[in-house]
């Protein structure tokens, strides 16, 4: 199957041992608003996740910038992720995120490769034992 206007293309076996498609956006919010964006970002975050493709979600607010945020999603494929990406219920919700946002970029990326933690150590002390 491939993608067209309606379906999402299954992940190839290239997709499949490289990983997700991943995107993340960078979202710089207006002062005071943070607050009301994470209630918001909240609300509607199951209009991705429900997408057939979606991987899933996270938000992350910035430590060390303020009014600082990222989302990063991760997709089967880009090709899924184009198609989620132009539709209407889409744009909607970025619609209703539009006010708090004063500035934002979006970095799009394939993962080649993923190490697992290996659970090998127990301790931080441990672990610097094992050098």
């Amino acid at each position: 199957m491939t993608a067209t206007t309606d379906t999402i293309a299954p992940a190839t076996s290239d997709a499949a041992t490289t990983g997700p498609y991943r995107v993340m956006l960078r979202m710089e919010i207006r002062p005071g608003m943070t607050e009301d964006f994470e209630k918001v970002w909240l609300a509607i975050g199951d209009s991705v996740t429900s997408h057939p493709a979606s991987l899933g979600q996270t938000l992350a607010r910035a430590t060390d910038e303020e009014n600082v945020y990222y989302i990063v999603s991760d997709w089967t494929d880009e090709p899924s992720f184009r198609l989620f990406e132009t539709s209407d219920r889409h744009l909607e919700h970025r619609q209703q995120l539009h006010p708090f946002r004063s500035q934002g970029s979006m970095v799009t990326m394939q993962v080649t490769a993923r190490v697992d933690p290996s659970g090998e150590h127990a301790t931080h002390t441990d672990w610097e034992a094992a050098r």
